[in-house]
């Protein structure tokens, strides 16, 4: 079953990941840019930060997943190690960009308390696994960089769960208040289920 859920993981990991790549070849307008106010739009600043979230965010869900697995880091430690700087920089990137976009989120105050919150989390455990290892703390790296990625995934529970909400809702506007928390604090208890089942499994 931990196969099976993680090969699940995986793929929907690499489909979200290569989304960006859908500003490349569809027109703006049927693109999520098209739900944006004209001037939040057409705002240099709004959207190269935009971009720059989308793009990072696309490259951290896309190689994340593969720093999992103790047979993996262990048999290749030198890529894990590449893998890892490159997650690192893309996230933080992603996040800081985030958190700036996370301002003019549809939706007003509630969206974007939602939104900029995820952001910070995602930066500070990132962040903070990025230290722990430095300073050799293998198993607290290895936690925080558990959470880092159930944000990261956040990208695709939220496209998994604005189509649902929508359909059980009914209002696109009040689907999108609620996927602003819902595409993250779950997975956030799902990494918060792993690191506890992991420690206890190592007592």
């Amino acid at each position: 079953m931990k196969i099976f859920l993680f090969v699940i993981l995986v793929i929907f990991a690499l489909l979200i990941g290569l989304y960006p790549l859908i500003y490349l070849f569809v027109d703006h307008k049927h693109t999520f840019l098209q739900t944006k106010l004209p001037e939040v739009v057409h705002d240099t600043v709004w959207r190269a930060l935009f971009f720059s979230h989308m793009i990072f965010g696309g490259i951290s869900l896309f190689i994340g997943w593969r720093q999992f697995g103790a047979t993996f880091r262990n048999k290749h430690k030198v890529l894990h190690r590449i893998i890892g700087k490159t997650y690192i920089f893309s996230v933080i990137i992603s996040s800081v960009s985030g958190i700036y976009i996370g301002f003019f989120a549809n939706g007003g105050i509630i969206s974007s308390l939602g939104f900029i919150s995820l952001g910070i989390i995602w930066f500070s455990t990132t962040v903070a696994a990025f230290l722990k290892i430095k300073r050799g703390d293998v198993l607290q790296h290895q936690k925080l960089m558990t959470y880092s990625y159930a944000c990261t995934f956040a990208a695709v529970t939220l496209r998994l769960w604005m189509p649902l909400l929508k359909i059980a809702i009914g209002t696109p506007d009040i689907s999108y208040l609620i996927v602003a928390w819902l595409c993250w604090v779950p997975n956030l208890l799902v990494a918060y289920y792993i690191n506890k089942t992991h420690s206890l499994q190592n007592q």
